[in-house]
């Protein structure tokens, strides 16, 4: 089988299909003796590629590495009880897990709790909450279930997650079950390489788009000189050129080097959840990657989206939604025919994620096509600027000398900057921002200045370096964007603004104080990081226990990165300071600027990071304390 298989750069036809789409018996029980396979299956009355459940209050989770093979090319996967995904943890609210994890690997590992209320102690994250599990120890959490849902688990150390070390989390409602349904499956999104990760990020801080095979061709200046005259095809790649960015750069991977798993298993395995006619499905979607957004539609059926991130929201019917690594969404849908086919793309369209919903096995649906490639718009690139531009490498912008304070900061490292009773920028002269923990714009304007979220774009001395290659002075706020490739493709497709929590938020008191982040990079350099300082050289974040606050996210870059904030819910807001829907895990889009409030009710360090391993190894993680 393996001799058969095309390179790692498949010419073209059957062969690149075969490479994207992967084996049909692909992952850890196509390659494991007869023995183990027999034990694996005994354990695990389920279909192939659907997890173990393991239920109840107490657990024991082996971490080891296993042989896998998914492409046709062997390799190693960092499994949890010999599953891909790991299994399955049922727990009930309101009651005490304690779950043991035995370390079989010759290197640290760890595992944290996505989502999961719980003590800081307790969240698995190396060299913040914990020192890590060294190779041949175990180390027990125990936690007090505090909420109900779909969640997800994960690892925390080195490259794991990415190869294989991830698995879904179900918790009952202590109450009754708000969401009625007949049938419920868990359909767990994830994507593999099989090069060493390690190997991958190096060649992205060689070269930062070396996996994408989408750029600007000849044939297509041709099309659009075809289409718009030469003159502008002409302008539209000058303007790139001067730019000296890339219009296609919607991703750091590809299908080049990554296959696209559900539970496990590859497009050509073709894994089905089963349905029986007159049935209502719930299917609870993770986004398990590593790195891909996936955008997600089931063709001829429409999805109810019930319940994001752990909480239900008021119900919104939609053809397809985008999540990234971190968001779980979980929708309801109501089949009639006997196959469906479950339709994952990747966001820069070179590959897909597959499953069918059936009311058999061996079923399947037509598959669609890969829409189109979109280019970057201006609005991307701009935000809310149409004729302006943005500061930043060759790129024509604003002075930022000209603006009164702008480069007057010392922001070596930036701290929480209390702003006191300013009412402008010129008053930040001379101020010691020393620790880059974000702008405090405390009563910049007296309390009733905080109603409503700052548009005002404050960039730290710190992104004017080397770290740091664009940064967009008037990003746009709205949230109901789908986002680019998704626009206007005539589909009705999920948004922020779509998402509303019922219960409103957890703590009615407005903000005390706003800051503000920075979302930054440069890809020429492989760099991420928070207001143009990596986590290396950043110190933390400081939160005052007990303190309401609200944080700004604006995006400096062009990806879409979804950030995390460990161990306290994200409650994001709009433009116009209403509240919006609870989130544990909140996507900001290429020049956008959000803002969410946060309870600082939870003591300890915390992480903070976008989700995309490789920008989170990049740089753009940080330290949260609460004291």
């Amino acid at each position: 089988m393996s001799r058969r298989l095309p390179l790692i750069i498949p010419p073209s036809g059957m062969g690149r299909r075969r490479f994207v789409q992967g084996l049909v018996a692909g992952g850890v029980l196509a390659s494991l003796s007869s023995p183990v396979l027999s034990a694996l299956a005994n354990s695990n009355p389920l279909r192939q590629g659907t997890a173990p459940i393991l239920r109840g209050n107490e657990f024991d989770l082996v971490v080891d590495e296993l042989p896998v093979n998914f492409t046709g090319k062997p390799g190693v996967a960092t499994t949890i009880n010999g599953s891909i995904p790991a299994p399955t943890l049922r727990w009930r609210e309101g009651e005490t897990v304690t779950i043991r994890v035995h370390n079989k690997l010759r290197e640290h590992t760890s595992i944290h709790w996505h989502g999961i209320i719980l003590p800081y102690q307790m969240d698995g994250v190396p060299g913040i909450s914990f020192a890590g599990i060294p190779p041949g120890a175990t180390f027990t959490y125990r936690f007090k279930v505090q909420q109900s849902g779909t969640y997800w688990y994960h690892s925390h150390s080195g490259m794991q997650e990415l190869t294989g070390m991830y698995g879904a989390i179900i918790i009952d409602p202590a109450g009754p079950e708000t969401i009625r349904a007949d049938r419920d499956h868990v359909v767990l999104l994830s994507d593999w390489t099989d090069e060493d990760p390690m190997r991958v990020f190096a060649k992205l801080k060689a070269q930062g788009d070396y996996y994408n095979y989408n750029q600007p061709t000849v044939i297509d200046f041709f099309r659009d000189a075809a289409r718009d005259g030469v003159g502008s095809a002409f302008e539209k790649r000058k303007m790139w050129n001067e730019m000296r960015m890339n219009p296609t750069d919607l991703a750091d991977l590809s299908s080049q080097t990554l296959t696209y798993l559900t539970n496990g298993i590859t497009p050509a395995g073709n894994w089905t959840a089963l349905f029986s006619p007159g049935e209502r499905v719930r299917l609870r979607m993770i986004n398990g990657a590593g790195n891909t957004f996936y955008d997600v539609r089931i063709p001829g059926l429409k999805l109810k989206v019930v319940h994001v991130d752990g909480l239900d929201v008021e119900p919104v019917t939609v053809d397809e939604f985008r999540f990234g690594p971190g968001e779980t969404i979980d929708v309801i849908v109501e089949p009639h025919d006997e196959a469906y086919t479950i339709f994952a793309q990747s966001m820069e369209r070179t590959g897909f994620a597959l499953a069918t919903l059936a009311v058999r096995e061996g079923l399947k649906a037509p598959v669609p096509k890969l829409d189109p490639v979109e280019w970057l718009t201006m609005r991307d690139m701009m935000g809310s600027m149409e004729h302006g531009s943005m500061s930043g490498g060759s790129m024509s912008g604003m002075d930022h000398s000209s603006m009164p304070g702008m480069n007057m900061m010392d922001d070596s490292s930036m701290s929480t900057m209390d702003s006191g009773n300013m009412t402008g920028m010129t008053g930040m002269t001379g101020m010691d921002h020393s620790a880059m923990a974000g702008m405090d714009h405390s009563a910049m304007k007296g309390m009733s200045g905080l109603a409503v979220p700052s548009t005002t774009a404050r960039h730290a001395r710190t992104e004017y370096g080397a770290s740091t290659d664009m940064r967009v002075d008037m990003a746009r706020s709205n949230l109901d964007d789908p986002g680019i490739g998704l626009r206007n493709n005539g589909r009705r497709v999920l948004t922020l603004a779509d998402l509303h929590t019922p219960s409103g938020p957890m703590d009615k008191r407005g903000p005390s104080r706003e800051v503000e982040l920075h979302l930054t990079g440069n890809m020429e350099r492989y760099s991420w990081s928070f207001d143009g300082v990596e986590f290396g050289k950043s110190t933390p974040v400081h939160f005052r226990h007990g303190e309401r606050l609200r944080v700004i996210l604006h995006n400096d870059t062009m990806m879409t990165h979804p950030m995390h904030l460990h161990g306290m819910w994200s409650e994001l807001e709009s433009p116009d300071g209403k509240f919006q829907v609870r989130r544990h895990t909140l996507p900001v889009q290429p020049a956008q600027r959000i803002s969410f409030l946060v309870t600082a009710d939870a003591l300890g360090r915390w992480a903070w990071h976008c989700h995309l391993m490789f920008h989170m190894d990049g740089g753009m993680f940080r330290e949260v304390v609460v004291s």
